[in-house]
């Protein structure tokens, strides 16, 4: 009996999730935009600190936009020791544009502030007087299809948004990228349905930090950067700041993509511990709930087919044919193995991990850990 108890709660988990979580499952390509939109004037911002393998790349990806606006690229060198300036120049100049691309070196980081945060703001500081109509934030480990930016002030101008983000398609070739790499965006768009980010009747505000388009004049409304200097979730609490004064739209990105690999399952764990715990808001009980939820979300549904309850095995069994069903528009985008879809209790048993990693080292004051910093510690 408790265990058909269980395989109806874990099956209605995923009637709610699949039926009424805003059809996070689904993708929903970012075309159907005018070919031509308004010239605005664009600063694309870019922090880097030892990107010196990737920041080449980006730079060049920006200057062969097809667009007919204004676009010039602040780059804030956050004092790398790898000539990274030094290739972002040789990348202005073989372009024949350096004249659009300026290096800034940054100043050491306060208290109070994240690195990368800080680097985003003394660029946003420097743009400030260009007066843009849009900044685009984004990483160095980005490069951009040649349509990329066209496409995105297009989707702003045309659904008046003051935020436009896009989830780029992550590196993933290897084994362990293929099975860990999707299952990152899955349950991102779960825990933030871009259809309900879009939706300016509900709360839910999310950005994917690689790749955001701002209105200039929004960020002056939110206070600028310094209004998320604490963050460890960046791009979100910016959307969450953004959505408080304007409309926010999440999509995902067919070609613009990050070149970061990820070599192992322990370069992926690194990603995900190091904001995992800070997504959930440093709280033991919320991580004593998610860890619950997950179990009976993803775990159960397997493990209830080794019961000897024909309802609950019935019942577990369709919950992880739900789960599959749910996760393959996601493999087929990152090209993966439909097999991969039913190994998914397993990921999440990874993720679960990865975040209580994640709980750990915050509570032994190194939390946050990025480039050689800890940003967020045990108070």
């Amino acid at each position: 009996m408790e265990h058909a108890i269980i395989g109806a709660a874990t099956a209605a988990v995923w009637v709610y999730l699949i039926a009424f979580r805003g059809a996070f499952w689904r993708i929903e390509p970012k075309g159907g935009m005018p070919a031509a939109p308004p010239a605005r004037s664009v600063v694309a911002v870019i922090p880097a600190r030892d990107e010196a393998d990737v920041i080449g790349g980006a730079v060049t990806s920006l200057l062969a936009q097809d667009y007919g606006g204004r676009l010039e690229i602040v780059i804030v060198d956050d004092h790398s020791t790898d000539g990274t300036a030094d290739i972002a120049r040789a990348a202005a100049e073989k372009a024949g544009a350096a004249d659009r691309v300026s290096i800034l070196a940054a100043e050491p980081v306060p208290a109070g502030w994240t690195g990368k945060l800080w680097a985003v703001r003394q660029g946003t500081a420097f743009v400030a007087a260009m007066r843009p109509d849009y900044l685009l934030l984004t990483d160095a480990d980005i490069v951009h299809a040649p349509d990329n930016l066209r496409q995105l002030v297009a989707r702003a101008e045309a659904g008046r948004y003051d935020l436009v983000s896009l989830m780029v398609r992550l590196h993933c070739r290897g084994f362990w990228e293929r099975m860990l790499v999707p299952a990152f965006v899955f349950f991102f768009f779960k825990l933030y349905p871009p259809r309900w980010v879009a939706d300016s009747t509900r709360g839910i505000a999310a950005a994917a930090g690689g790749c955001m388009l701002l209105r200039g004049e929004t960020l002056e409304r939110i206070g600028g950067v310094d209004s998320i200097r604490h963050e460890i979730i960046d791009d979100c609490a910016l959307a969450r700041r953004v959505k408080t004064v304007g409309r926010v739209w999440l999509g995902i990105a067919e070609e613009t993509r990050s070149v970061r690999p990820y070599g192992s399952w322990r370069a992926l764990w690194d990603m995900i511990s190091r904001c995992a715990f800070a997504q959930l808001g440093y709280s033991g009980a919320i991580l004593a709930g998610m860890t619950a939820g997950m179990a009976l979300t993803y775990l159960a549904p397997p493990l209830l087919l080794l019961s000897r309850d024909p309802m609950a095995m019935a019942l577990g069994g369709a919950a992880w044919l739900a789960m599959a069903a749910s996760f393959m528009p996601i493999l087929k985008v990152y090209r993966c193995p439909p097999l991969v879809a039913l190994f998914l209790p397993i990921i999440a048993l990874f993720y679960m991990a990865a975040t209580l990693g994640s709980a750990v080292q915050f509570w032994r004051g190194r939390g946050g850990a990025w480039k050689g910093r800890f940003q967020a510690a045990a108070g």
